[in-house]
């Protein structure tokens, strides 16, 4: 390992990571695993690069030292980033699966126990089917997990980075929340959310936010399209602040106009049930526990909502397409997992169908502490309300589309005439 003082995390701190994970591996009775989850990757080494859609890989035996199979353009990656020493870069006209091969025929692993992440994004079956056929004398075991088992529990630099990335998603949602207007687009509140976010200090985020405006609210995972915001409308937000490929995310609902009765309710149940995991949720329970917490409060609504997904998930390291680390653990029914300090979860009490055509959300993101929990951030939890752009608004609104619907159709005459006059 190369000793730097330039890296995410001390040094230290990467050296407990390795150490932690070569006991899992002797645990399993491995020789080494072959590591292609580009978190998995980033956890153990601070590498980190977009371009992990082409196969890469940290190989790390049990007594030896680790090496990496990248990209030669990646490459540059491992020398600018990591402690790594030994590499072995394929070219772009190269085959990536055959240079794994060969260096695990050139470090004495091809006859060993060698484990591999079989439920990679990265590490497709065909790829994986080329290693059984190829390095026969080796024994193929998956290790699925045998990495995250280090991830689940943050440590306490890990809690202190996510900070950071808190102040981005606070700094984002509070630029949202100010953009949201009547006649504003839905890409415009992007824009705004997107820029506070980096201005803030924060970095590409795995999922750029979510905003979703009126009857588009009711779709999973949509965001803007371009549609203008109409007056007496709400607007749904959901940013993921990043910092160092470390996560946090929040939800908030902005009202244009009046606070209905509905979704007066709708934003009490999901305070309650965000209070009752701040005052109950504690390590020794499992995610079931904590995700029938949440989920009964919810399903206690007059206004016609439900809690149609997990009630929560654990948040950290990610690289698109998702920021959650939900395959890790998730807060959902009959999973027994139990919490244990340095979790860290995207609690998300929100509400889809509240009176048939909306959806809401208020969420936090929480790290389980010795006697509790606390969350990342220090944003008030109501939904912004601005009764200024309720009705009243929606006539002026309609009077300045009639009047710009007009133009464009007046301009569209006198181009025809033009045309007409010169044949």
């Amino acid at each position: 390992m190369i000793q730097r003082d330039d890296m995410t995390f001390p040094f230290e701190e990467y050296q407990r990571r390795l150490s932690e994970l070569r006991l899992r591996i002797a645990d399993r009775r491995l020789d080494a695993v072959v590591i292609s989850d580009p978190e998995n990757i980033m956890y153990l080494t601070d590498y980190q690069t977009t371009g992990y859609s082409f196969f890469q890989a940290l190989v790390v035996p049990v007594d030896d030292e680790p090496f990496m199979i990248t990209r030669a353009l990646e490459e540059s990656n491992i020398i600018a980033r990591t402690w790594v020493e030994r590499t072995r870069p394929y070219p772009d006209t190269g085959d990536a699966i055959q240079m794994l091969v060969d260096a695990l025929r050139e470090f004495g692993l091809a006859n060993k126990r060698i484990g591999y992440e079989r439920n990679s994004y990265f590490f497709p079956a065909y790829q994986q089917d080329r290693i059984h056929t190829t390095l026969t004398d080796a024994k193929l075991l998956d290790c699925f997990g045998i990495v995250e088992q280090g991830r689940i529990c943050k440590s306490p630099a890990e809690i202190q980075l996510m900070r950071k990335a808190a102040l981005a998603t606070e700094a984002g949602m509070q630029a949202g929340i100010d953009a949201c207007k009547a006649g504003v687009t839905e890409n415009e509140i992007g824009a705004a959310i997107s820029a506070a976010m980096f201005r803030a200090g924060g970095e590409p985020p795995a999922v750029m936010p979510y905003v979703t405006s009126g009857p588009r609210t009711m779709i999973g995972h949509a965001t803007w399209e371009g549609r203008a915001v109409l007056p007496g409308e709400h607007v749904f937000l959901e940013v993921g602040g990043c910092y160092r490929r470390y996560h946090t995310a929040m939800m908030r609902t902005v009202v244009l106009g009046e606070l209905s009765d509905s979704m007066h309710h709708a934003q009490e149940r999901m305070k309650h049930a965000l209070q009752a995991v701040h005052e109950k949720v504690q390590p020794g329970m499992t995610v079931s526990d904590a995700d029938n917490l949440v989920r009964n409060i919810i399903s206690e609504n007059d206004v016609g909502a439900r809690l149609i997904t997990r009630s929560g998930y654990s948040i950290g390291i990610a690289f698109p397409p998702s920021w959650d680390e939900g395959y890790i653990v998730s807060l959902k029914q009959g999973e027994s997992t139990v919490l244990q300090p340095g979790m860290t979860f995207h609690i998300i009490p929100w509400m889809w169908g509240v009176d048939g055509d909306k959806t809401c959300g208020i969420s936090d993101t929480i790290y389980i502490t010795d006697t509790g929990c606390e969350s990342f951030f220090t944003m008030n939890r109501d939904f912004t309300v601005k009764p200024e752009q309720a009705e009243p608004a929606l006539l002026e609104f309609d009077e300045a589309r009639k009047n710009k619907r007009e133009k464009a159709e007046a301009s569209k005459n006198d181009d025809k005439a033009k045309a007409k006059s010169g044949e």
